[in-house]
């Protein structure tokens, strides 16, 4: 799994962990046998580790929860969703560079 300051988000708690966060939450729906996934993972775990305190940031394993993946229509891995208040504010699919994810969420916390 990832760095401890990202939370491993599933059918269960996505909910209480990300809509109803009061913090913007930046998720990865991502699988095991994905490479980009993987090539990505350490982009996600320096956001987290950057915007500690200002933006939660989660994992979403997309073959063990399928009901969430459904719900927010992924159909490509890696996507990258950057909920605010509840709602899906910005979404990002595929390898996306690491300026990208920090302008959006410098903007969400301004």
């Amino acid at each position: 799994m990832a760095s401890e300051t990202v939370l491993e988000l599933t059918d269960a708690n996505f909910d209480a962990e990300v809509v109803n966060s009061d913090q913007p939450v930046l998720v990865d729906f991502w699988a095991e046998w994905c490479m980009p996934c993987r090539m990505l993972a350490p982009v996600i775990d320096e956001l987290s580790q950057e915007y500690e305190g200002k933006v939660k940031v989660g994992k979403v394993d997309t073959d063990a929860n399928r009901e969430t993946s459904v719900k927010y229509g992924i159909s490509a891995i890696p996507t990258i969703i950057l909920f605010k208040g509840g709602e899906v504010h910005k979404k990002f699919v595929g390898v996306t560079p690491k300026a990208e994810f920090s302008a959006e969420l410098d903007a969400v916390t301004a």
